[in-house]
This record gives C-alpha cells, sequence and structure tokens, in this order.
C-alpha cells in the first residue's frame, strides 16, 4: 500500500514540477500577494489534477482488458513520457522568465484564488496533455483494481497540496531569492521524474508483451 501511495506521490510530482501556466499563476501570486493567497489558488490546481486523474482511470477501466489498448498504452506513455522528459531538459536550458506571465498571473485571495486555480488546472495544455497520454498509462500500470487506486489515488493528492504549500510558503516568504537557477533546477527534477517514469512503464510493458 505504502509503494502505490509513493508512486501516485511522485507521479502527481512529476506534473507539479512542470513549469506551466499554474506553476507560474502560483509564483507570481506568492510574489505579489503572499503565500495564503497562493496555496489557494494551487489548491485549486491540485482540485483540476484530481479531475482529470479520475476521469483517466475510469477511461482505462474500461478498456484495459483488450491487449491491443494495453500495447498502445505502453508504446504511447513511454513516448510521450520521454518527450516531457526531453522538454524539461530543454526548459532547464533556456529555463523562463517570471516576468513572461504578465500581470494576469496574480489572483484574488480566498475561494477566487481557489477557483482560478481549478480553471488554469482544467484549462493547462500541458496538463490536458500529460493526462491523455500519460495519466493512463502509468495508472494502468499501477492502479488497475479499486485496492490499489485509493492509496494510489490519495499519494496523488497529497503530492498536489504539498507542492502548493511549498510553493507558497517559500516563494512568500523569500521572494528576493526566486530567478532563472529556481527555475531551472524545478524543471530538471521534472524531467528526471519523466524519464523514472518512462522507464518503468517501458519494462512492465516489454514483459507483459515481450517477456
Amino acid at each position: 500500500m505504502f509503494e502505490l501511495g509513493l508512486k501516485g506521490f511522485l507521479l502527481s510530482l512529476s506534473l507539479c514540477l512542470d513549469i506551466g501556466i499554474v506553476n507560474v499563476a502560483m509564483i507570481h501570486t506568492a510574489l505579489r500577494q503572499g503565500s495564503r493567497p497562493a496555496f489557494a489558488l494551487g489548491l485549486g490546481s491540485a482540485a483540476g489534477d484530481l479531475v482529470y486523474a479520475f476521469v483517466s482511470v475510469a477511461a482505462v477501466s474500461l478498456v484495459l482488458e483488450h491487449r491491443g489498448v494495453r500495447l498502445a498504452l505502453w508504446i504511447g506513455g513511454t513516448t510521450a513520457l520521454l518527450w516531457l522528459a526531453a522538454r524539461m531538459v530543454r526548459e532547464s536550458l533556456h529555463p523562463r522568465s517570471l516576468a513572461d506571465a504578465g500581470e494576469s498571473a496574480a489572483a484574488p485571495a480566498g475561494a477566487a484564488s481557489f477557483s482560478r486555480g481549478l480553471l488554469l488546472a482544467l484549462a493547462s495544455p500541458s496538463a490536458i496533455l500529460w493526462f491523455a497520454a500519460v495519466g493512463g498509462s502509468v495508472i494502468a500500470a499501477h492502479a488497475a483494481d479499486a485496492r490499489a487506486l485509493a492509496p494510489f489515488m490519495l499519494g496523488f493528492a497529497v503530492a498536489g497540496v504539498a507542492w502548493s504549500g511549498l510553493i507558497a510558503l517559500s516563494i512568500g516568504r523569500a521572494r528576493h531569492l526566486v530567478g532563472s537557477r529556481v527555475l531551472r533546477a524545478t524543471a530538471l527534477a521534472s524531467a528526471a521524474l519523466f524519464a523514472y517514469f518512462a522507464l518503468d512503464v517501458f519494462v512492465r510493458g516489454y514483459r507483459e508483451f515481450v517477456g
């Protein structure tokens, strides 16, 4: 159970570490308004990620009995994870500037921040791609039944909340330290996690279809 929770945690963390519109908005909110509004925005984003995660589970559970679908998930998921890892390596070499997010990244406090985070997560192109191409593959490999699903999704949710708290507190209290080095470090960490899951999905699929 602990291992399944850890898998879900790491999977969610790999998505959180992608420097996309949600993370940039959260960083800007912490820089301009402090930790609490940024944390509320992050919780909204985590809720949006959970919506996509459960949709992925529902869709995958209906078709997992077909060998061809599992084969497509194996090949497609491994390829997508490798592509995402390469993209994050490029991001680490050319980190985005916080100024690129513009004035619209700042969010109001409380419920409005939560709603903004939820909408940003649901509308994020990178999140849509991630769940469509990657989420189903990894969930299929680790949470194919109800007993495995509960700890896996719990770990997934905990990572989203923990990441939101980390960003909100650290950026809110150490605003002057944020720069390209922070973005480069998170991009490299994300690339490593994507590469890990690519290897994990590939090995599991190889054992089923080849070995």
